[in-house]
């Protein structure tokens, strides 16, 4: 067994292990600070721009990776599509979403280095997530587009790089497949797991937490100065539940 077997064996049960831990550790012992630690106050012209691209940008690029990483090829060929039209399909919306993610993330650090309160709140943990996360859209994008204009057979990572991500869930890595995989996908994948290394120890944690409360809450009562000065008695309007 070569090297890179072993290395595509064994890191990504290192990466999810301390994906794992590390998640229960941060919610187990730092509960108030599971949070984007927003900045809108600050500023929020960029923001209203800047995070709508980043958030359904990315939200496109992960059910495309679920897709093409998830479903065998076996699978797609049964009910008729084809290698050719799931290659355009794929490469299409996924430079569309990756580039939409790489601006949305451009303008976000734009916004955190050119506004001074949000650069002061900006810790150095902020910035290596950031560099990292750059660097896997960069990849993923790179990879994608080459893809798109070398042809079927470049992008056709169902036949290594999917395959071998699925043999990681069923407890029998086939590292080897990697190994067969271009330098781009292998580049692409390991910068992945980095930054599923670093995910429970960033603001990106606040991704784990499913907001179905949101729905159901009651709508907030804003009171104004004047109303207050009036004698007005806070709180005495009867509430309405929300959605």
């Amino acid at each position: 067994m070569s090297a890179g077997e072993i290395y595509w064996d064994v890191v990504p049960y290192v990466t999810l292990a301390i994906l794992v831990v590390g998640t229960w550790w941060r919610y187990r012992y730092d509960k108030f600070g599971w949070t984007t630690r927003s900045s809108q106050l600050y500023e929020s012209r960029l923001l209203r721009i800047a995070s709508p691209l980043f958030h359904f940008g990315i939200l496109v690029v992960i059910l495309g990776h679920v897709i093409g990483l998830v479903i065998p090829e076996s699978w797609t060929e049964a009910i008729g599509v084809s290698e050719h039209m799931y290659h355009w399909g794929a490469a299409v919306p996924g430079v569309i979403a990756g580039v939409a993610t790489l601006v949305g993330v451009g303008l976000l650090i734009y916004r955190r280095r050119s506004t001074g309160p949000v650069f002061s709140a900006t810790t150095v943990n902020d910035k290596v997530m950031y560099v990292v996360l750059v660097a896997a859209i960069v990849a993923g994008l790179a990879t994608t587009t080459i893809g798109a204009f070398e042809g079927n057979e470049a992008l056709n990572y169902r036949e290594t790089v999917s395959p071998w991500f699925r043999s990681i869930w069923y407890l029998q890595p086939k590292g080897d497949l990697m190994t067969q995989a271009p330098a781009s996908f292998q580049i692409h994948v390991t910068i992945a797991l980095v930054l599923f290394a670093l995910w429970p120890f960033t603001r990106l944690v606040h991704a784990f937490s499913a907001p179905f409360g949101y729905l159901f809450r009651p709508y907030i009562v804003y009171r104004s100065r004047e109303a207050a000065g009036k004698g007005e008695l806070v709180g005495s309007q009867p509430h309405r539940r929300g959605w």
